[in-house]
């Protein structure tokens, strides 16, 4: 239902514009909207108009119209005077109002199906009779973003998303759960990934200067047919956790680019468990101490270069080749090494989705 302050708005701006009052009733007598201090209106009058065959009428100094909702009978309206212009203001703003009503009952309808789209709870054939129907095109190029939110500010995320796109394209912006925004974005034939990432760091961008916080933006791949879109939906809820886990400097994040990261999320605890204790047996990285785990990071940040990397911790070059020869003693593995390095990497990034599902389970 269309609410009471989009109603007053809307009486508020045709009283603006022709200086003649109204007032909107639902069909129990109660004010919904005024642009005057009215009274009461009888409720016996009321009736006798909305059960009346009368599309309007004229009553104690006032023009009566009926607004309908889909057929039915769903506001009175009353136009203050008895003059022909204000027969036609009344006219005009039923007209306005049964508008705002389809309008917000094929936003609402046009949610509700991309949720349930989202959340793969349609069959093909649904999916297919209810775009039909809310007339939105099933053969075009699509993409999902999800912008994951802090639960409070979940109506900014969702006015300012909904105000950076077209309100007149198909565009669906909606909220699936308390945390997280879900932007359906339709995309042109020869737009790519590098057009997906600046719209995504211009989100974040707008949002977090909305908000004044951390926003973090992902996006799944392209999909071409309606109903693959929760496709890019899983997609772009994967990016978000892998982004979290393994790349926590990034607020932009796009399936696509995932690389290792996707591969080990999907791998189960127990296989984790086995690969770390056959590499590092008990030497796991949490019990290295701070020192050892910024050699390492850095190490890796220079491409393995040891010049550098002791040129950065500003250590002599010795210092560093002595905390790499101990952390071969350690674990056996000799990170100079690029197939060494390459393991430790790994094992690393394992070892932060290990913690990830320990966190889950808490």
């Amino acid at each position: 239902m269309i609410s009471n302050q989009i109603i007053q708005a809307t009486i508020d701006d045709l009283r603006g514009i022709t200086r003649i009052d109204l007032c909107v009733l639902d069909v129990n007598g109660s004010r919904v909207a005024a642009t005057f201090d009215m009274g009461e209106i009888s409720k016996d009058i009321l009736g006798a108009f909305a059960d009346s065959p009368a599309e309007s009428q004229s009553l104690q100094g006032f023009h009566f119209f009926k607004v309908y909702d889909e057929g039915q009978l769903g506001y009175v309206l009353l136009v203050k005077g008895t003059s022909d212009d204000a027969y036609m203001i009344g006219k005009i703003a039923v007209k306005q109002l049964e508008g705002l009503i389809v309008a917000y009952k094929q936003r609402f309808d046009r949610n509700n199906f991309i949720q349930n789209l989202l959340l793969d709870n349609l069959l093909v054939v649904d999916i297919n009779n209810q775009a039909k129907k809310l007339h939105i095109n099933q053969d075009t190029l699509r993409v999902v973003y999800l912008i994951e939110t802090k639960g409070e500010e979940d109506v900014i995320t969702l006015e300012t998303a909904r105000s950076t796109f077209a309100p007149e394209g198909q565009d669906v912006i909606t909220a699936v759960d308390e945390n997280n925004v879900v932007v359906v974005k339709e995309i042109g034939e020869d737009a790519g990934y590098e057009a997906l990432e600046k719209t995504a760091c211009m989100l974040v961008e707008m949002l977090n200067t909305e908000s004044a916080g951390s926003v973090r933006v992902s996006y799944g791949t392209i999909v071409s047919q309606l109903k693959d879109v929760s496709r890019s939906y899983k997609e772009a809820r994967m990016a978000l956790d892998v982004g979290e886990i393994f790349y926590p400097e990034k607020n932009v994040v796009s399936y696509h680019t995932l690389g290792l990261g996707r591969l080990i999320y999907q791998l189960p605890l127990s296989l984790c468990k086995m690969f770390m204790v056959e590499v590092l047996g008990d030497n796991l990285p949490g019990t290295f101490d701070e020192e050892t785990l910024t050699t390492i990071e850095k190490f890796f940040e220079n491409n393995l270069n040891v010049s550098e990397t002791a040129r950065q911790l500003f250590v002599h070059r010795n210092t560093l080749v002595y905390r790499l020869e101990k952390l071969q003693k350690t674990t056996g593995l000799d990170i100079r090494i690029f197939e060494d390095a390459l393991t430790f990497q790994i094992a690393l990034m394992v070892a932060r989705y290990m913690e990830y599902l320990e966190k889950q389970d808490i």
